[in-house]
């Protein structure tokens, strides 16, 4: 490292926020970012570890320390090369991951990380905006053909690897623009969808055809794929919901996060929603049940839309506030997490388990017990009921936010028949030499959500990219693209 004893002399700084009163009232990103001399500064407290933990925690494999110290060096567009070795997308990653690199970090034992996600971040939008990035467009055509199912993370990167490997490849989209979960499933103020727009004009570039309004197994044949193509990439995540099975779950008010997070994103993109079918929070109270991100953004969601309250409810219990490290770095932590939305208006409670929704025409009132948690002398727990903890609260939106059980099987996977594995997912293993992310069918692959069950934005990265050379070498005996 240019700087080894970095790490002494500066603190770690990280980006800012703007101030919250002024980001609820748009939708846009809110980030300040550090300035270049303050990146190079926090580059430098990269500490030439002998073995850097933060590769274990990035499973996208990111070359950290090397892109660190090229930012301490103002080397930005060697930083940017070696930044993009590993990853598609780090202008995704640096917005919406929750940088188990940083968890992993040596620092990480005082709690002062390298500011990784920051530093990333700032690498990617620095070589947009200088020009830098550049379609890559194959020096040869295979002459194969690869259709790839969903358009996520894992769908645009594995899509990516192929086209410049020279193959032809279409991608086909369901929802009526390009994206997926990063579309549809983020909201503009974490990641705002003009980054996803300037990616596929480099992709369309290097070869690929997006197909949107094309929802494989209904208005495209599945048979289609499996005749006019080499290979087949089934990449369209774990959409199936995790449902609340209470009394009261089917009365108007109530629905799944996703459906309100989708309907927001399309307003923002200029998409009209019918009255009749429009999902909004202003001046209600709204009852967030799930405790994860996709609950968060839609707290954030109804407080810009002008909630009168917003409440996240978890079933497990409040996690710690800080981590016990010597038991658990550098892996990721249990630990209390407050997001950006959280700090914009939001009450939470822990340990709460929803028993019925009421009302007359409409939910009216959550219905709540207390629960305790205890261990079963198997390795897991066990839930009880504490006796006289009753409660309600008042409800005009109940959004389920409570994590997706399996891909849908509806259409696509039930037409192919593929094998799937205990928790419905496509079955696929990804440590073979060769045939890794393939399906019980020969040319029919998959990876991401649809292969590993709901999961981080890296993962499917990772997932998209490995699976790409899992393909290439499929159809032409070996590959060059990385593993």
């Amino acid at each position: 490292m240019g700087k080894p004893t970095g790490f002494k002399e500066f603190s770690r700084h990280d980006r800012l926020y703007s101030p919250v009163g002024e980001r609820v009232q748009h939708w846009h990103e809110f980030v300040i970012p550090l300035a270049d001399d303050e990146l190079g500064r926090q580059g430098a407290r990269c500490m030439d570890c002998g073995i850097p933990y933060c590769h274990q925690g990035c499973p996208i494999n990111n070359i950290i320390p090397d892109w660190n110290d090229l930012v301490y060096r103002q080397q930005w567009r060697e930083a940017l090369s070696v930044l993009h070795s590993t990853n598609n997308f780090p202008e995704f990653t640096g917005r919406i991951c929750p940088a188990p690199c940083e968890a992993s970090c040596t620092l990480n034992i005082m709690d002062e990380p390298v500011t990784i996600k920051t530093i990333e971040c700032s690498i990617v939008d620095r070589g947009w905006q200088e020009g830098w990035l550049l379609p890559e467009i194959p020096e040869r055509r295979t002459g194969k053909r690869v259709a790839v199912v969903g358009s996520g993370p894992a769908g645009l990167a594995c899509a990516q690897q192929l086209a410049r490997a020279g193959h032809t490849v279409v991608v086909y989209e369901k929802q009526n623009r390009i994206g997926g979960l990063l579309r549809y499933g983020i909201p503009d103020f974490k990641l705002e969808k003009h980054l996803i727009d300037r990616r596929m004009a480099q992709m369309q570039a290097e070869g690929v055809e997006f197909r949107p309004n094309s929802h494989v197994g209904v208005n495209v044949p599945t048979e289609t794929l499996l005749e006019e193509y080499d290979a087949v990439v089934l990449a369209g995540g774990a959409e199936q919901p995790r449902e609340l099975d209470v009394p009261g779950r089917a009365l108007p008010g109530v629905y799944y996060a996703m459906d309100f997070l989708t309907q927001q994103n399309a307003r923002v993109a200029g998409i009209a929603i019918p009255d009749e079918d429009a999902i909004v929070a202003t001046g209600k109270n709204v009852i967030v049940v799930g405790g994860g991100d996709t609950g968060s953004d839609c707290v954030g969601t109804s407080i810009r839309q002008g909630a009168r309250s917003a409440t996240q409810l978890e079933i497990m219990p409040r996690p710690p506030e800080r981590e016990d490290k010597a038991l658990t770095w550098p892996n990721w932590p249990l630990k209390l997490r407050t997001s950006t939305s959280h700090e914009e208006g939001c009450e939470r409670d822990w340990s709460v388990l929803t028993t019925r929704l009421t009302g007359d025409n409409r939910v009216e009132k959550l219905h709540l017990v207390r629960v305790e948690w205890s261990d079963n002398g198997n390795g897991g727990t066990n839930m009880n009921v504490i006796d006289g903890s009753d409660f309600t609260l008042d409800a005009d939106l109940v959004f389920l936010a409570m994590g997706f059980v399996r891909p849908v099987h509806e259409g696509l996977i039930n037409d192919l028949g593929v094998e799937l594995d205990g928790r419905g997912n496509v079955k696929a293993d990804t440590e073979t030499e060769t045939g890794a992310y393939q399906s019980s069918l020969p040319k029919v692959f998959t990876c991401g959500d649809m292969r590993r069950g709901q999961s981080l934005v890296v993962w499917a990265i990772r997932e998209g990219r490995q699976c790409a050379r899992s393909i290439d070498q499929f159809l032409m005996g070996s590959s060059q693209l990385p593993r």
